[in-house]
């Protein structure tokens, strides 16, 4: 199978459909498959691949909020349909209708891949984009033969996949994230100096719907009954497009907090495997529909470490199949701090084996369903 799969930004830019794509596409090829990424050149450069995937990067004329311009991106994708048997558009993507109906006009298959739905921080012209990607994706999902929704409860609730119930797929997302040995987990505690603190994860770029604010403003609560909680922070946080302002509203904030929170940027799949080893609990705070699971908690589950998330619609599924933590309301910032407590005096009790967590959540689960959407889209 040939599956051409367009993106507005891939490697080395970081966020969970990335690494959702990543993941899968790298399964597939390691079964037999042909993938093509077709993406921006949003870097002066292009980093190599080893993973066996083809990248095709446009060129960027410009930058719209958290999206790019780039002219040549339709026809590109129109050139190599023609050398592929399916196209796998990802939700949100400002090209997506475009995208699907150069498929309908060269009689390809059409999935989409739903990430979430998008929600822009204020201002006109974010709200101008935003309506701009609700529409287009309203008009994708109309002319796409399935939609790939990571939950059913995500696609019970998104305002635009509940519209088309019959194409809706439920495929689970791809995780995998290799188990850190004790000598890694020792020498990243040693590393951060964590012997004898409470140590909050948090783990994602650093933008406005992560909640990061919520944390900051539940870590006083926290502290009065362990003085020595340490938050620590994986993810990007100079780089991430479209959320500078934001960035700089928390910079005063995180500058107060030195000795309890800790940004250690972007870490490596060994290194987050010690990292997530080596918290006791993380925190998922998001505060709308543009988070729609959360890769980052399952993977803090295979590590064995409980998670405190947002209880919204996707976002509340993992702890609700799994048992490894607590929901809270989102937003609300006394209800994280209780929950964060909850979790640190007794840790044991949202602690389940490694296994149970992948019985539920695996690569081969995720690459079994799309190639079985695959093989029924071309017809074999």
């Amino acid at each position: 199978m040939r599956i051409l799969c367009p993106m507005t930004y891939y490697r080395p830019y970081v966020s969970g459909p990335i690494i959702y794509v990543e993941t899968l596409a790298s399964e597939l090829v390691r079964r037999g498959h042909q993938v093509t990424i077709l993406t921006s050149r949003h870097e002066p450069f292009d980093p190599p691949d080893p993973t066996g995937i083809r990248v095709v990067r446009i060129p960027v004329w410009g930058r719209i909020s958290k999206g790019v311009v780039m002219p040549g991106f339709p026809l590109m994708a129109a050139r190599l349909l023609r050398q592929h048997d399916l196209l796998l558009v990802q939700i949100p993507q400002l090209e997506a209708p475009l995208l699907a109906a150069v498929a309908r006009v060269a009689r390809k298959p059409v999935a989409l891949t739903w990430h979430c739905d998008i929600q822009l921080p204020p201002g006109a012209v974010n709200r101008a984009v935003g309506s701009v990607l609700h529409a287009g994706a309203w008009t994708a999902a109309r002319l796409a033969d399935r939609i790939v929704a990571y939950t059913g409860d995500y696609a019970s609730h998104s305002p635009v996949m509940r519209r088309f119930p019959d194409k809706v797929e439920v495929i689970p997302p791809p995780v995998d994230l290799p188990a850190a040995g004790p000598a890694a987990i020792r020498a990243f505690r040693e590393a951060h100096a964590l012997e004898g603190r409470q140590v909050v994860g948090i783990c994602g770029r650093l933008s406005a719907e992560k909640g990061f604010e919520c944390l900051l403003d539940a870590l006083p609560r926290i502290a009065r009954e362990f003085p020595r909680v340490l938050v620590l922070h994986a993810g990007e946080t100079q780089g991430v497009a479209g959320e500078s302002r934001y960035r700089d509203a928390l910079a005063p904030r995180l500058a107060t907090e030195t000795s309890r929170w800790t940004s250690l940027g972007v870490l490596d799949r060994s290194e987050l495997a010690a990292f997530f080893a080596a918290c006791d609990v993380t925190v998922l705070p998001s505060l709308n529909r543009t988070e729609s699971f959360g890769l980052v908690q399952v993977e803090s589950m295979l590590s064995g470490t409980p998670v405190v998330a947002s209880a919204l619609p996707g976002v509340r599924v993992p702890i609700g199949t799994t048992g490894m933590g607590l929901t809270v309301p989102p937003g609300d910032v006394a209800a994280l701090a209780s929950a964060i407590l909850d979790v640190l005096r007794n840790p044991l009790a949202f602690r389940r084996p490694r296994s149970a967590v992948e019985a539920a959540y695996s690569v081969s689960v995720t690459a079994d369903g799309y190639v079985g959407m695959f093989e029924r889209l071309a017809g074999h």
